[in-house]
Formats: C-alpha cells, sequence, structure tokens
C-alpha cells in the first residue's frame, strides 16, 4: 500500500479535530498548547527564511534583473489586491450582510487606538535597528533589509568572484528549511489540537447569526479564484483545471492554521516543485507577497466596514466609503500575518470611520472562520503572481507544472561571476 502523504495526513487530523473537539466539548482547550507549540516552532524560523530567501534570490541576479522581478511583484500585487478590495465592496451591498443584526450603541468593547498618518506608516516600514525588527517579527523593515542586503551582495560577488558571503547565505536557508521540514512532519498533530480546541471550546454556534457575512468570504474566493485562476493560466499557457489538485496540501493549511506565515515555507516549496516556478523567484516573492499580497483579506476588511455600518445602522458617505476601500488596502501591507492580528485591523477600521466599536466584539468572536477565507486567497493568488512573474522573467517551466518532469526545491544556485 501506497504510504498517505502529508496532506492526507493533515486532512484526516483536521476532520479528527472538529469531530473529538465536538465531541469533548470544553475540555479540549487543554490541547490547545500542543497546537501552539506548532505554530511556535514554524514561527521561530519564519522571519530567518524570509530574509535569507530575499536576501539569496537578490544576490542571484543582476541590477536590471532586480529590478524587473520586483515591478512585476509589486505590479501583481497592486491590481489583485485593488480588484479584491471591490469584489468585497460589491458584495457587501448586494448581500447586505450586517442587515438583520442589531448592534446597540452603548459603551465600546474595546478601547480606540491611535490612527497613525500615511506618513507614519511609510515610515514604520524602514527599519532604524534591523535586530530589533527582526525580534519583534516586524515583516517589511526585514525584508527591506534583505533587499538591500541581497542587491549589495549580488554587486559584491560579481565585482570580486568571491562567493564565500552568498555561499552562507544560501547555506543557512537550506538549514532554516530543514528545519521547517522536520517541525512540518508535526503538522497533523498540531493541526488536530488546534481544530479540537476551536470545536470544543468556541463551538460552531457562533456562525449562524454570522452566516451572512462567512457566505459572503465564501462567494467572495469563488470569484476571485474564478477570475485570477483563469488569467494566470492563460498567461502561463498551462491548464487551469489542474490547479485545484496542486493547491491542497497549502490550501488545507492555510484553512487549518489561518496564517499566512505557517503556510510560508509549504507555499515556497510547492510553488517550485508543483506549479513550475523558478526557486528564484519562488524566493523573492514568496516572502513579499506573504506581507504585502492579501487579497483575501482585503476583501475580509471591506465586507467588515459594511457589516458595523450595517449591524450599527450607520449610513456611510460615499468620501467614507472610498477611505474605507484605501485603508483596508494599506493595511494589507505588513498587515500581522499570525492568528488574532484583525483584533487590531477591526478596531483601526472602525475608529478611522466614526463606526461604534460594539460591532468589532462579533467579528472577533468568528475570527477563525473568517480567517479561513481570507487566508486560503491570500496564499493562493501568492502562488499565481509567483507563476506570473516567473513567466514574465522567462523561468516558469510549463513541464513541471504539467508533471512531465520533476522539479526539486533544491540549494540556490550561485550567481555567475561577471
Amino acid at each position: 500500500m501506497k504510504k498517505p502523504s502529508l496532506t492526507t495526513w493533515i486532512l484526516l487530523a483536521t476532520l479528527g479535530g472538529i469531530v473529538v473537539g465536538s465531541i469533548i466539548g470544553p475540555w479540549a482547550s487543554n490541547l490547545k498548547f500542543i497546537g501552539d507549540i506548532f505554530i511556535r516552532l514554524i514561527q521561530m524560523s519564519v522571519v530567518l527564511l524570509v530574509m535569507t530567501s530575499v536576501s539569496a534570490a537578490l544576490g542571484n541576479v543582476d541590477g536590471a534583473g532586480a529590478g524587473k522581478m520586483s515591478f512585476h511583484t509589486f505590479k501583481w500585487i497592486i491590481l489583485f489586491t485593488v480588484c479584491s478590495a471591490f469584489v468585497g465592496l460589491a458584495l457587501g451591498f448586494i448581500i447586505q450582510p450586517g442587515v438583520g443584526i442589531t448592534i446597540a450603541s452603548s459603551a465600546n468593547t474595546t478601547a480606540p487606538i491611535e490612527v497613525g498618518s500615511l506618513q507614519e506608516t511609510l515610515l514604520s516600514f524602514v527599519p532604524t535597528n534591523v535586530v530589533n525588527a527582526m525580534a519583534a517579527g516586524s515583516m517589511i523593515p526585514c525584508i527591506l533589509f534583505s533587499i538591500f542586503f541581497g542587491l549589495a551582495m549580488g554587486a559584491y560577488t560579481r565585482a570580486t568572484g568571491n562567493h564565500n558571503v552568498i555561499e552562507l547565505i544560501i547555506g543557512f536557508n537550506a538549514v532554516i528549511m530543514n528545519i521547517i521540514k522536520i517541525v512540518m512532519k508535526l503538522a497533523p498533530i498540531g493541526i488536530f489540537c488546534l481544530l479540537a480546541n476551536v470545536s470544543g471550546t468556541i463551538g460552531f454556534a457562533v456562525v449562524v447569526p454570522m452566516l451572512k457575512f462567512l457566505g459572503a468570504l465564501f462567494i467572495g474566493n469563488v470569484i476571485q479564484f474564478l477570475l485570477y485562476g483563469p488569467l494566470t493560466a492563460a498567461l502561463c499557457k498551462v491548464n487551469p483545471l489542474k490547479m485545484p489538485k496542486k493547491y491542497a496540501k497549502m490550501s488545507i493549511m492555510a484553512l487549518t492554521t489561518t496564517s499566512s506565515a505557517i503556510c510560508l515555507p509549504t507555499k515556497m516549496e510547492d510553488s517550485v516543485t508543483k506549479f513550475g516556478v523558478s526557486r528564484k523567484v519562488a524566493d523573492f516573492t514568496g516572502p513579499i507577497t506573504m506581507s504585502m499580497n492579501s487579497s483575501g483579506a482585503v476583501q475580509c476588511y471591506v465586507l467588515a466596514i459594511l457589516f458595523m455600518s450595517q449591524s450599527t445602522g450607520i449610513i456611510l458617505s460615499p468620501y467614507q466609503m472610498v477611505m474605507g476601500v484605501l485603508l483596508s488596502i494599506l493595511m494589507c501591507m505588513g498587515t500581522i500575518v499570525v492568528p488574532g492580528g484583525m483584533v487590531v485591523v477591526y478596531t483601526f477600521l472602525a475608529a478611522s470611520l466614526g463606526l461604534p466599536l460594539e460591532s468589532v466584539a462579533i467579528l472577533i468572536g468568528i475570527d477563525w472562520f473568517s480567517g479561513m477565507f481570507r487566508t486560503i486567497m491570500n496564499v493562493d493568488i501568492d502562488v499565481m503572481i509567483a507563476m506570473l512573474v516567473s513567466k514574465k522573467l522567462g523561468d516558469f517551466d510549463p513541464d513541471v507544472y504539467n508533471e512531465v518532469k520533476t522539479q526539486e526545491y533544491g540549494p540556490a544556485a550561485l550567481p555567475k561571476t561577471q
């Protein structure tokens, strides 16, 4: 008999966790710490994986190639994010997720946060101390430093012919990937415990009054996949019907962990081994799209704004709606990519648009469920962006996508000495 794959074990753990948690009830919360250990084991390597991957990827291309790769990556990130925001806006007006739920505006359930200006937000992307940024898990400052480090490392290597620095970075990246591969063997256990806690403690009854909101997220995901999937396949000249099977493993990870950061290693490896993306492009686009492409999240943010407005009976002006969409897009850059970060986002949006904070509480109550829809779309579109960039650079391999040949996610190649 064929040995079950890790994807199969994760799927079984998903179903088992839901069933066991439903049977044993609140006691399942005692299992949560095991799932938290699994999440932390992945998190402890994510910052180092991001920085070494981006640095190694840029160290392998010349200045012009790096600029071209960056341009096309950000082009698709912006395009998909803006389109997704308007998908969420349209669904919010059509489905009206907040209608039928009345939330009184009494005492605030969450203290308002101070809303920073656009200049302050952009300034925070530039680190004054990269070690502090690494310790805080601030992805965009870490990525920005890695971009400069990679470009400088590539220039040094080409000028001197000395590969010692880039060999060190590539070797360090390979070691981090090996750590993550070891940790991933524990994924079924971690996911089982996380879902047992959700179904036993939080329960699924909280979903009932919010079915319209979650349904809108689901419909939006389907629309996005039907739009972006065929577009990506057409531009890459491959069959879009093969995508769902290739997405299976990372999609299950996204649904069960609700964290783009936890899915990053799996996403990067599958981009190369299943979708035909080059290792160079996967190492560059993977970390950047994790932090800045949030097509699933921006749809959720816009829907959340309309839910808070509709459920509290406050009508937003056209100006407020435009500001809501722009703020939602802005919040996608550097959004916290681990479970639980949405409390900050929802509060930020409510405070910025003058909406009562009482509606934030119910959104937080179903955040794990809405997180499933956010994360799966974020991760899947990340791979589409990698495919499009790889195709534009001439590095896309359709034979790997079509399973004519295999491609391993091996160590990155050293740059050629100029």
